[in-house]
């Protein structure tokens, strides 16, 4: 049993691991452009917004075992086969992105709009406030939204297990579904368990601790460090 669970549970961590990535990669972009593409956003762009806002939800309405046997095709092409852990990873990451990047919409929109106008009224481009505002300002939200993301790609691959995925859910229809031995999937219930409470508070201890040291609130002395380069650069002006 020992060495079942340990492939089944190497197989969950790159599935999860793998399909994360990607889906922060790319999500968080997406979701920073839904913000600044919106009505009264930095780069308002109606068209952009509703057409990328239209795949967003396409994508976070579909059912994931829908949309794994949708994408048998397309992961063929990637991967070269429908089955397996490595298959499971894009439909995964095809299924997180959206969720994600919905994810980080809502925290960047939390932002005080005062900073953004703040660094505006100094000059800064939509870049810098991206990167010294918006990003930093919503860095606990976004610990928190990948904690979520991470626990429900985990429910994701113990769904794509039924349908050959490989991971802890394939082992537990395998064994403790078809051949009858409960012990197995009674195990692997208190693994996903223990793996997503650990997960959870991990993500929340990191939240935390980031809100502490300078998200939410923390953007107050890089504006005090922005003006105090203004005057500088202006002296240099003058002195040219």
């Amino acid at each position: 049993m020992q060495p079942l669970l340990e492939q089944a549970s190497w197989e969950t961590l790159i599935m999860v691991g793998w399909s994360t990535l990607i889906a922060v990669v790319v999500g968080l972009p997406l979701g920073v452009l839904l913000v600044l593409t919106d009505r009264g956003g930095l780069l308002q762009n109606v068209v952009v917004n509703k057409v990328i806002g239209q795949i967003v939800n396409i994508g976070r309405s579909m059912p994931f075992i829908i949309l794994m046997v949708a994408l048998m095709s397309f992961t063929r092409w990637v991967t070269g086969t429908t089955i397996g852990s490595e298959a499971a990873i894009v439909p995964l990451a095809i299924g997180g992105i959206p969720f994600f990047a919905r994810l980080v919409e809502t925290a960047v929109r939390e932002v005080d709009g005062g900073l953004v106008e703040a660094v505006q009224s100094m000059g800064g481009n939509t870049w810098t406030i991206v990167r010294k505002v918006l990003v930093p300002e919503a860095l606990p939200s976004l610990i928190a939204s990948t904690t979520t993301t991470v626990i429900a790609l985990i429910g994701y691959s113990a769904m794509a297990g039924t349908v050959g995925g490989g991971g802890l859910g394939d082992l537990a229809v395998r064994y403790g579904y078809q051949r009858f031995e409960p012990g197995f999937m009674w195990i692997t219930v208190a693994l996903l368990a223990v793996a997503i409470s650990l997960i959870q508070f991990a993500g929340d201890y990191a939240a935390r601790t980031l809100h502490r040291r300078g998200g939410r609130g923390g953007a107050a002395p890089r504006l005090r460090l922005l003006r105090a380069k203004e005057p500088a650069a202006a002296d240099v002006g003058k002195v040219a």
